[in-house]
């Protein structure tokens, strides 16, 4: 697979960007360059091209707590016009939403033509911590079994492109970042009571994930195992796998010109009044 570079300030380089001995990150730079390489070609064609070809995009990210979920849906919408990508991160369910069938509430999310949307979790959260903290009984996750595959294969036959990512990563890596988080005030937001707990329950948290998988994967929506515990590498895999599995054409783009302003003589700019203005502390 190759991406097009033309015209960027990338162009010139020689690199390789698919030669593992350029995949060494000790350095930023080649991560900043893949990363870069990677984005250019999102914005300038696959991903925004959803848009002008009317694909509808599904991506579910899953995993453990820390496994870089969220920093790798960061990196792939932040150069992305919100109107064709959009993230889902759906709280706890309410007593209502309990109380309709388990798939209902995810429905009203799901991709219309031109759109992309990233479920930061999914539907499979009954399968992962509903299962293992008790929220769900041993019939509704059963049910849950029984009707996955079948409504992801609804999805696809009605035209949806579905991709299903799961996180990996070891238990000293989670350990390593779950005290990191702890010890950073900036990042200790991201620890939850729940995710806490989740220390305790490894291994109960292994046996649902081998489970899920196994009941899961299917033809018609496969699961793709991402190791995460190098968080950059993981991104970077992240993005090429999307835009492998994305038809992809170059978007076809307009010059744009900037239009003179229009300019009328009795036009004239008021002042500011000073207790409107923002304090300049900077």
């Amino acid at each position: 697979m190759s991406w097009n570079l033309k015209g960027t300030y990338f162009e010139t380089c020689s690199c390789d960007l698919m030669c593992p001995c350029n995949m060494s990150f000790d350095h930023g730079a080649t991560y900043d360059y893949c990363r870069v390489t990677l984005v250019f070609n999102i914005t300038e064609g696959e991903i925004e091209g959803t848009d002008v070809a009317g694909l509808k995009v599904a991506v579910i990210f899953e995993g453990r707590d820390s496994a870089g979920k969220g920093g790798a849906i960061k990196r792939i919408t932040q150069r992305l016009n919100p109107r064709v990508c959009r993230v889902v991160a759906l709280p706890a369910p309410s007593d209502r939403e309990k109380s309709q069938w388990y798939f209902q509430r995810y429905v009203p999310h799901l991709p219309a033509a031109g759109e992309m949307v990233l479920f930061d979790r999914s539907w499979y959260n009954r399968a992962g911590v509903e299962r293992v903290m008790g929220f769900c009984t041993p019939d509704e996750l059963e049910e849950f079994f029984r009707s996955a595959p079948e409504f992801e294969k609804m999805l696809v036959q009605s035209g949806i492109i579905l991709i299903k990512f799961w996180f990996s990563i070891s238990n000293e890596e989670q350990e390593f970042r779950f005290k990191m988080r702890i010890e950073d005030p900036l990042k200790q937001w991201k620890l939850s009571p729940m995710d806490l707990e989740s220390r305790r329950h490894w291994e109960d948290y292994t046996k649902a994930k081998e489970d899920m998988l196994n009941r899961t994967h299917t033809a018609e929506s496969p699961w793709w195992v991402v190791d995460a515990d190098d968080k950059k590498r993981a991104r970077l895999n992240v993005i090429a796998h999307l835009l492998e599995a994305i038809p992809y054409e170059d978007v076809p783009k307009q010059e744009i010109v900037l239009p003179d302003r229009i300019r009328h003589p009795d036009y004239a700019r008021g002042p500011i009044p000073a207790e409107m203005k923002v304090k300049s502390v900077y």
